[in-house]
């Protein structure tokens, strides 16, 4: 029984020390606020949020570029930024 409750710990804890981190803070928006919905994995590994518009027109939280076709990008590399949205209109951060 004691090594059946030892197993389990070290079983809790490699999962623990082995879990994915979530993303930087500021790359997750609130999803309410977009009309485009989706993510993908960037080469770090992270899930980004794909570009999409806000409902309000204005800079989601977490945006860093605004697309030429008007949407948002949650980037966390400039490379390939807004490639399939006309490019980048304008660097947020």
């Amino acid at each position: 029984m004691k090594r059946a409750v030892l197993f389990l710990l070290a079983i809790l804890a490699c999962q623990t020390l082995y879990a994915k981190a979530p993303p930087p803070g500021g790359y997750q928006p609130d999803d309410t606020q977009l009309i485009e919905h989706g993510s993908y994995t960037n080469k770090d590994g992270n899930t980004v949020h794909r570009p999409a518009h806000s409902k309000s027109g204005q800079a989601p939280q977490g945006a860093t570029a605004k697309c030429r076709d008007g949407s948002y990008s949650f980037s966390q590399h400039h490379r390939g930024t807004c490639s399939r949205h006309g490019g980048v209109s304008e660097w947020l951060r």
